[in-house]
């Protein structure tokens, strides 16, 4: 019987290809018909969406030649740009067959890679329910959450290595050269943890994820971002109560430069020599010399100066989290979902998704420092891997690099030397202050010249 019903089963899924309810309600019918109920079993009910004409006005209203809505309304609805999405649609088309339109066995078309798509980032931009999309887009509730999972599932394989990689050399350099030019040499960005609520946490799993300042279990990012808002590094969903402190411990940040794979820097500042990159960090972070912190309470013109300067660029990462909070609602409402896999992969989407519509609209930036940089290093825009072998790290490498990140010494000798510094650079009372509106900093530095 078991093989019989089997059988039937895939027969159904050819059938019924993208209408989970038609394929629902024959499963169900031909499993009581097995089991010997017969006719005396309740059918479920049939939804006849009319898929076809859903998908008809989706391409009226947003991907015809003359569509009714205005790539500005387009743009506020995806949350990127019209070629930005169609590129998506068309790289995942090419990559998974599930985003492909298929026809079943009675020469009906299932749903378009549009519809699915749409489903997905109307999903992700909003965070509204699975059932909310199916009004507009004509898909079922069960279609649309597999629709999603597909979506971010396929965006994280397809995307990652070039959207969410690790800075190379290259990468490094232009790095480099905005923090230089901003007055902190050899600075990599700006680091800083974002909690995710959880709404359906499992309880046996509360006391784990549960957070002491939220009261609510929540799921820790670390992220390191630039002035650009393209996010550099990602740390998503690790178990414990953690905080921005003790996440460090698991982290995977300074595991290139643990391994000695990280790429080289050398510099100088106020006579002292140093080798590593550091990161602008708040309060809470230990005193390491990868790290460099603020003074609370300054005293004198010079610390309250790298006081002001050191806060107002540390706001990098923190307007990156407004800014993917914003784009992607789902990421800021409670999550629903009960797997912990479900949420790290559609927070990872989510994060590919805004480096990709950062590079789109770098260019519509205002920066007083200067255009932003491009980070293409790919070839034929193909990402080229590292098809070598990892060099084997003796452990006391290891741990003497480990005591090198850790110098808190070298930490209070970097933050004097960047004191220092930033006096010399910026004491001059007619400079730019950087912390003000970029329609100030203009004007200012017009006056300045």
């Amino acid at each position: 019987m078991n093989n019989s019903f089997d059988i039937y089963k895939e027969f159904a899924k050819e059938m019924f290809t993208d209408d989970d309810d038609e394929y629902e309600r024959y499963r169900l019918h031909l499993f009581n018909k097995l089991q010997g109920e017969g006719s005396s079993s309740t059918p479920r009910r049939t939804i006849y969406r009319d898929r076809e004409v859903g998908h008809e006005r989706l391409v009226k209203d947003y991907f015809a030649e003359n569509p009714v809505y205005t790539p500005e309304t387009f743009r506020r609805r995806f949350r990127m740009g019209r070629h930005v999405f169609l590129c998506i649609v068309d790289a995942l088309s090419n990559f998974d067959p599930y985003f492909q339109q298929r026809v079943d066995a009675l020469g009906r078309k299932g749903l378009s890679p549009l519809q699915k798509c749409t489903a997905a980032m109307r999903m992700l931009a909003y965070g509204v329910s699975a059932d909310a999309v199916d009004d507009y887009v004509r898909i079922g509730e069960s279609t649309a959450i597999e629709c999603l999972k597909k979506f971010v599932t396929d965006v994280i394989l397809v995307f990652e290595n070039e959207y969410l990689r690790k800075p190379n050399s290259n990468d490094v350099r232009r790095l480099l050269e905005i923090g230089e030019a901003r007055g902190f040499p050899d600075m990599m960005g700006s680091i800083d943890c974002m909690h995710w609520q959880w709404k359906n946490c499992p309880k046996v799993w509360k006391g784990m994820f549960m957070s002491g300042h939220k009261g609510v279990p929540t799921l820790l990012l670390e992220a390191v971002a630039s002035s650009d808002l393209w996010i550099w590094h990602a740390f998503f969903g690790v178990a414990g109560s953690n905080n921005d402190i003790n996440v460090l411990d698991r982290s995977p940040l300074f595991d290139e430069v643990l391994e000695g794979r990280a790429p080289e820097i050398s510099y100088i500042l106020n006579g002292n020599n140093y080798n590593l990159g550091y990161y602008l960090a708040d309060g809470i972070y230990p005193e390491w010399a990868t790290f460099v912190k603020t003074i609370p309470r300054p005293q004198g013109e010079k610390r309250k100066l790298f006081s002001k300067y050191q806060e107002g660029q540390r706001k990098d990462v923190e307007r990156a989290f407004g800014v993917l909070q914003s784009r992607f609602a789902i990421v800021r409402g409670p999550a629903r979902f009960w797997d912990k896999g479900d949420l790290a992969r559609i927070m990872r989407a989510c994060i590919i998704l805004h480096n990709m519509i950062v590079e789109d609209e770098r260019d519509t930036y205002a920066t007083p420092f200067g255009p932003l940089p491009s980070y293409d290093d790919t070839t034929n825009g193909i990402p080229q891997p590292n098809l070598g072998e990892e060099p084997f790290i003796p452990y006391e490498n290891y741990i003497e690099r480990t005591i090198q990140i850790r110098d808190r010494q070298k930490y209070r000798q970097l933050q004097t030397d960047l004191v220092e510094h930033i006096w010399q650079r910026f004491g001059d009372s007619t400079h730019v202050n950087p912390i003000m509106h970029p329609c100030e900093l203009f004007f200012a530095e017009i006056r300045r010249l």
